[in-house]
Protein backbone atom coordinates (compact mmCIF):
# COMPACT_ATOMS: atom_id res chain seq x y z
CA UNK A 1 0.00 0.00 0.00
CA UNK A 2 1.04 3.55 -0.71
CA UNK A 3 -0.55 6.95 -0.21
CA UNK A 4 -1.40 8.94 -3.32
CA UNK A 5 -2.27 12.64 -3.48
CA UNK A 6 -4.93 13.04 -6.15
CA UNK A 7 -6.84 15.96 -7.61
CA UNK A 8 -10.29 14.73 -8.56
CA UNK A 9 -12.93 17.15 -9.83
CA UNK A 10 -10.86 20.05 -8.52
CA UNK A 11 -10.55 18.68 -4.98
CA UNK A 12 -7.41 17.36 -3.35
CA UNK A 13 -7.69 13.95 -1.72
CA UNK A 14 -5.42 11.25 -0.39
CA UNK A 15 -5.93 7.57 -1.10
CA UNK A 16 -4.15 4.53 0.31
CA UNK A 17 -4.00 1.87 -2.38
CA UNK A 18 -1.72 -0.66 -3.99
CA UNK A 19 0.26 0.97 -6.85
CA UNK A 20 -1.39 -1.25 -9.47
CA UNK A 21 -4.96 -0.51 -8.35
CA UNK A 22 -6.90 0.75 -11.38
CA UNK A 23 -8.22 4.29 -11.05
CA UNK A 24 -11.73 2.93 -11.64
CA UNK A 25 -11.60 1.00 -8.37
CA UNK A 26 -10.02 3.92 -6.51
CA UNK A 27 -12.97 6.07 -7.61
CA UNK A 28 -15.67 3.49 -6.92
CA UNK A 29 -14.35 1.54 -3.92
CA UNK A 30 -12.12 4.03 -2.10
CA UNK A 31 -13.96 7.29 -2.82
CA UNK A 32 -17.54 6.06 -3.39
CA UNK A 33 -17.76 7.92 -6.72
CA UNK A 34 -19.88 5.46 -8.67
CA UNK A 35 -20.71 7.51 -11.77
CA UNK A 36 -17.77 5.97 -13.60
CA UNK A 37 -18.84 2.46 -14.58
CA UNK A 38 -17.11 -0.88 -14.92
CA UNK A 39 -17.82 -2.43 -18.30
CA UNK A 40 -15.17 -4.80 -19.62
CA UNK A 41 -12.05 -4.30 -17.51
CA UNK A 42 -9.78 -4.28 -20.57
CA UNK A 43 -10.24 -0.67 -21.80
CA UNK A 44 -12.34 -1.69 -24.79
CA UNK A 45 -15.89 -0.51 -24.01
CA UNK A 46 -15.47 3.06 -22.74
CA UNK A 47 -17.85 2.82 -19.77
CA UNK A 48 -15.01 3.79 -17.40
CA UNK A 49 -13.87 6.90 -19.31
CA UNK A 50 -12.60 9.83 -17.24
CA UNK A 51 -10.48 12.84 -18.15
CA UNK A 52 -6.82 12.85 -17.16
CA UNK A 53 -5.49 16.38 -17.63
CA UNK A 54 -8.39 16.93 -20.04
CA UNK A 55 -7.76 13.82 -22.15
CA UNK A 56 -10.32 10.99 -22.24
CA UNK A 57 -8.78 7.88 -20.67
CA UNK A 58 -10.07 4.44 -19.71
CA UNK A 59 -9.80 4.26 -15.93
CA UNK A 60 -10.07 0.45 -15.69
CA UNK A 61 -6.51 0.06 -16.98
CA UNK A 62 -5.01 3.23 -15.49
CA UNK A 63 -3.04 2.41 -12.33
CA UNK A 64 -3.32 4.91 -9.51
CA UNK A 65 0.48 5.08 -9.36
CA UNK A 66 0.52 6.68 -12.84
CA UNK A 67 -1.76 9.61 -12.07
CA UNK A 68 -0.35 11.48 -9.11
CA UNK A 69 0.03 15.21 -9.87
CA UNK A 70 -2.49 15.02 -12.71
CA UNK A 71 -6.04 16.38 -12.75
CA UNK A 72 -8.80 13.80 -12.94
CA UNK A 73 -12.33 14.71 -13.95
CA UNK A 74 -15.15 12.22 -13.60
CA UNK A 75 -18.76 12.45 -14.73
CA UNK A 76 -19.55 13.88 -11.28
CA UNK A 77 -17.11 16.73 -11.94
CA UNK A 78 -18.14 17.59 -15.49
CA UNK A 79 -20.68 20.06 -14.08
CA UNK A 80 -22.24 20.50 -10.67
CA UNK A 81 -25.82 20.47 -11.88
CA UNK A 82 -25.88 18.79 -15.29
CA UNK A 83 -25.52 21.99 -17.28
CA UNK A 84 -22.53 20.99 -19.38
CA UNK A 85 -23.55 21.35 -23.06
CA UNK A 86 -23.01 17.62 -23.69
CA UNK A 87 -25.25 16.69 -20.77
CA UNK A 88 -27.94 19.10 -21.95
CA UNK A 89 -27.74 17.80 -25.52
CA UNK A 90 -27.95 14.21 -24.26
CA UNK A 91 -31.28 15.01 -22.64
CA UNK A 92 -32.53 17.00 -25.63
CA UNK A 93 -31.90 14.03 -27.93
CA UNK A 94 -33.13 11.45 -25.41
CA UNK A 95 -29.87 9.54 -25.80
CA UNK A 96 -29.90 7.19 -22.79
CA UNK A 97 -31.88 4.00 -22.81
CA UNK A 98 -30.43 1.71 -20.16
CA UNK A 99 -27.92 4.46 -19.35
CA UNK A 100 -25.05 2.21 -18.32
CA UNK A 101 -22.54 3.45 -20.92
CA UNK A 102 -23.66 7.06 -20.85
CA UNK A 103 -21.11 8.46 -18.36
CA UNK A 104 -18.29 7.17 -20.54
CA UNK A 105 -19.98 8.36 -23.73
CA UNK A 106 -20.50 11.83 -22.26
CA UNK A 107 -16.90 12.06 -21.02
CA UNK A 108 -15.54 11.06 -24.44
CA UNK A 109 -17.82 13.56 -26.19
CA UNK A 110 -16.85 16.37 -23.79
CA UNK A 111 -13.14 15.72 -24.40
CA UNK A 112 -13.74 15.76 -28.16
CA UNK A 113 -15.55 19.10 -28.05
CA UNK A 114 -12.90 20.64 -25.78
CA UNK A 115 -10.27 19.86 -28.41
CA UNK A 116 -12.45 20.28 -31.49
CA UNK A 117 -15.44 22.59 -30.99
CA UNK A 118 -16.82 21.94 -34.48
CA UNK A 119 -16.23 18.25 -35.25
CA UNK A 120 -17.14 16.61 -38.54
CA UNK A 121 -18.99 13.29 -38.65
CA UNK A 122 -15.64 11.60 -39.18
CA UNK A 123 -14.11 13.41 -36.18
CA UNK A 124 -17.02 12.22 -34.03
CA UNK A 125 -16.68 8.65 -35.29
CA UNK A 126 -12.96 8.58 -34.49
CA UNK A 127 -13.33 10.16 -31.05
CA UNK A 128 -16.23 7.93 -30.03
CA UNK A 129 -14.77 4.73 -31.47
CA UNK A 130 -14.54 2.14 -28.73
CA UNK A 131 -17.40 3.58 -26.69
CA UNK A 132 -19.86 0.73 -26.88
CA UNK A 133 -23.60 1.21 -26.42
CA UNK A 134 -25.47 -2.07 -26.18
CA UNK A 135 -28.74 -0.22 -26.78
CA UNK A 136 -27.44 1.10 -30.11
CA UNK A 137 -28.13 4.80 -29.59
CA UNK A 138 -25.23 5.82 -31.82
CA UNK A 139 -27.37 8.00 -34.13
CA UNK A 140 -28.70 9.96 -31.16
CA UNK A 141 -25.20 10.20 -29.65
CA UNK A 142 -23.86 11.77 -32.85
CA UNK A 143 -26.82 14.17 -33.05
CA UNK A 144 -26.32 15.16 -29.42
CA UNK A 145 -22.63 15.87 -29.99
CA UNK A 146 -23.52 18.12 -32.94
CA UNK A 147 -26.08 19.94 -30.79
CA UNK A 148 -23.59 20.34 -27.94
CA UNK A 149 -21.07 21.77 -30.39
CA UNK A 150 -23.58 24.48 -31.36
CA UNK A 151 -24.23 25.26 -27.66
CA UNK A 152 -20.52 25.93 -27.19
Amino acid sequence: MATYNLTINGKETQVDAAPDTPMLWVLRDHLNMVGTKYGCGIAQCGACTVHLDGVAMRSCQLPVSAIENKKITTIEGLSENGTHPVQQAWLEHDVPQCGYCQAGQIMSAAALLKDNPNPSDSDIDVAMNGNICRCGTYTRIKAAIKTAAKMG
